[in-house]
């Protein structure tokens, strides 16, 4: 590892002006950036904008100190928005509440348990799926900012464009989406242009409120009625925070502590349900927005996304207002074509990839986008992924047949992993009415991983057995051997 590829501390980025400055300018970027976003998802989930805009302050804040991925945006996400509108719209708002905190004791239990390392289960070709499908999400999302617009807003469009890409050629001072959005605002403002704004998007200001209130009865029914919706949410969540940590850590080639994010999240969102009442998880657009737009790498950014957050509500929500959304659109747009892993698309690595890699990777994208919910498209693409798996593996086996020189006697050498896939078919590689009456099953080279193998090799001795022949079963490893003598036999017809 290079010295700029080193891992930064608050420290040390503390000690260096020009990080610090990166830190500082993300921080605001993406709050500007996460405002209409924050402020639509609580349309979506059926809640008062102030509710998402104040639980994303606490999410931010929280995870800042105690997540384990620096960097990362937590606040009040879509993905979680499109869980919990069912509940509000069934039922009531106040049911947020209960079925929120229950989501974030799941996550902390979830973390402290270590099963954040089922991450590791994840294929590389769901996780190219999950981020190209973002892309076009974060990207398509821009869309209706941009065509409300009208031609004052395309023209106001196409001078954000060419701030965010031009001036990083003259100057990396300060990020350029943060210039574009304070100068295409402060034209809007000067003359007085008639454009979509962030106020548009609901109502923000008015003061904090207070904690939330627990509204309903905390009984059987409650618990009935919120469960279904917390264990979605706790599961959204997580997946969407754990990607996006793991994007992160690909980004910037240090690593991040899993569990922790984990038990993290469901901390903030049991802080952000009493303080707020929305749940949330890490947001990638922002999150890409934030590390590698605009340079980020330390808690300080988001630190300072908080704490502006946090002032915009509260003391400058009539000028954030007044932001035009095509800027932000524009903005969301650059983010969205960097989000995308133009290298898996490219034909020529599509004609080296393995057909099934990227038959996993469409189906992600697809049902990403069909649904508009990112935790579908990885579940259904690590479905298929093991499908595709087992039936690959299930081939892999072979089994050769040795007669000894004196025919007394045959030897089966069986080659490749044997598991429920491929063992089902282990009973049909044998010659039970040609073979003589000594077998020798030769495991050397494979290894028994389930109890469909084991049930798979008594089979094969029974049938030997029915033509007066014995088994002998050589070759395991010291795991398989204890694994076949403590169920072989025992396992029924």
């Amino acid at each position: 590892m290079t010295r700029s590829e080193r891992p930064i501390g608050v420290l040390a980025a503390l000690r260096n002006p020009r990080q610090m400055s990166k830190e500082v300018f993300a921080g605001l970027v993406t709050t500007l950036a996460l405002v209409p976003e924050v402020i639509s998802f609580s349309v979506i989930a059926g809640v008062d904008p102030m509710v998402s805009l104040v639980a994303s302050v606490v999410l931010v804040l929280t995870m800042t100190f105690l997540g384990g991925r620096p960097g990362v945006i937590t606040a009040a996400a879509g993905s979680v928005a499109l869980v919990i509108a069912p509940l509000v719209s069934e039922h009531d708002v106040s049911y947020v509440l209960p079925a929120v905190v229950l989501a974030g004791l799941m996550q902390i239990v979830f973390g402290l348990t270590g099963l954040a390392r089922l991450m590791r289960y994840v294929p590389r070709s769901v996780m190219l799926g999950f981020v190209n499908a973002l892309g076009i999400l974060i990207f398509a999302a821009q869309v209706p900012h941009l065509l409300h617009g009208g031609g004052t807003g395309v023209i106001l469009f196409a001078a954000t464009l060419a701030i965010v890409l031009l001036l990083p050629l003259i100057t990396k001072a300060v990020p350029a989406p943060l210039v574009a959005i304070v100068v295409v605002t402060a034209i809007v403002i000067i003359w007085k242009l008639n454009v979509p704004d962030v106020a548009d998007e609901g109502q923000i200001g008015g003061g904090l409120p207070g904690m939330t209130e627990l509204a309903v009865p905390l009984d059987l029914e409650t618990l009935r009625i919120i469960l279904p919706t917390a264990i979605s949410v706790a599961l959204v969540g997580l997946m969407e925070s754990l990607l996006t940590a793991k994007l992160v850590d690909e980004a910037t080639e240090t690593p991040s502590h899993k569990g922790r994010e984990s038990w993290a999240l469901g901390v903030a969102n049991i802080f952000g349900g009493f303080y707020g009442g929305m749940a949330g998880c890490a947001m990638i657009g922002q999150t890409v927005l934030n590390v590698k737009t605009s340079g980020a790498r330390t808690r300080i950014s988001t630190f300072v996304a908080g704490v502006f957050l946090l002032g915009l509500i509260t003391g400058l929500s009539d000028l954030m207002g007044q932001i035009p959304m095509v800027a932000l659109a524009a903005v969301m747009m650059v983010v969205a074509v960097m989000t995308v892993d133009w290298h898996s698309v490219r034909p020529s690595t599509i004609r080296r990839m393995p057909l099934p890699e990227t038959l996993v990777m469409v189906v992600t994208i697809a049902v990403v986008v069909a649904t508009d919910n990112l935790a579908y498209g990885v579940i259904a693409g690590v479905i298929l992924a093991m499908v595709l798996f087992a039936r690959r593996v299930a081939h892999v086996i072979s089994v050769d047949r040795v007669v000894a020189d004196d025919e007394e006697s045959v030897r089966y050498i069986v080659r490749g992993p044997l598991f429920f896939g491929s063992s089902n078919d282990l009973v049909e590689q044998f010659s039970y009415a040609e073979d003589p009456a000594r077998i020798v099953i030769d495991l050397t080279h494979a290894q028994i991983w389930d109890a469909s193998t084991v049930a798979a090799l008594d089979s094969v001795e029974t049938i030997f057995a029915k033509h007066g022949a014995s088994v002998t079963i050589e070759g395991l490893d010291e795991r398989s051997v204890r694994f076949h003598g403590r169920l072989s036999g025992n396992l029924g017809s």
